[in-house]
């Protein structure tokens, strides 16, 4: 690293970095870790909005060029902790999310029923596949095309009617959903 004058960078400095692809990434820094040489830079977003950034995590090992362009002297105020719960939390329901995904495209259900699937599984957690067809509290099961009149129940009909309050609600939005699709492409 040809430019690099110091071997640390102070939060909120600006800094031009020169890939090994030759690219330059301008931007803010947001932290730095001296230890891996790893800089995490926030830039002005390449997209149309002017409220996002991109960040960008720079491994400073692979540029050839590194040079500090406005350099901060004020020390910046401490971060705010994480909620480190939360963050588990987070961190687990998004895995639930992904497997429950991964679950309705292994059963090989068209789109409509994998759909109709994670509309379910927002909002109620005893939903499973049993080839096809979606197993909902393990009575009430919804065949293929996953239609109102395509869910059955052999016993508790509160949950059948549940069930097909949810379906219901899942096809009225997506033909709400397909109507605004339909009529933005023929206002363009």
């Amino acid at each position: 690293m040809a430019g690099l004058v110091q071997d640390c960078f102070s939060i909120g400095s600006t800094v031009v970095c020169t890939t090994c692809y030759n690219a330059n990434i301008e931007g803010e820094v947001l932290a730095f870790d001296q230890q891996t040489k790893m800089l995490i830079l926030k830039c002005p977003s390449a997209s149309k909005s002017a409220k996002l950034n991109d960040v960008y995590i720079v491994n400073l090992a692979m540029c050839s060029d590194v040079q500090v362009k406005k350099e901060v002297c004020i020390v910046p105020e401490q971060p705010l902790s994480l909620n480190l719960q939360r963050l588990s939390t987070r961190a687990r329901n998004q895995v639930e999310q992904k497997r429950l995904q991964l679950s309705a495209l292994s059963a090989g259900a068209s789109p409509e029923g994998q759909n109709l699937f994670m509309a379910i599984a927002r909002t109620i957690n005893q939903v499973t596949w049993s080839g096809p067809n979606i197993v909902v509290f393990k009575d009430v099961t919804i065949t293929p095309p996953y239609k109102v009149d395509n869910v059955n129940c052999s016993s508790d009909q509160r949950q059948l009617s549940y069930v097909k309050k949810i379906v219901e609600k899942h096809e009225n939005d997506q033909a709400n959903t397909n109507q605004s699709t339909s009529a933005d492409i023929a206002a363009n």
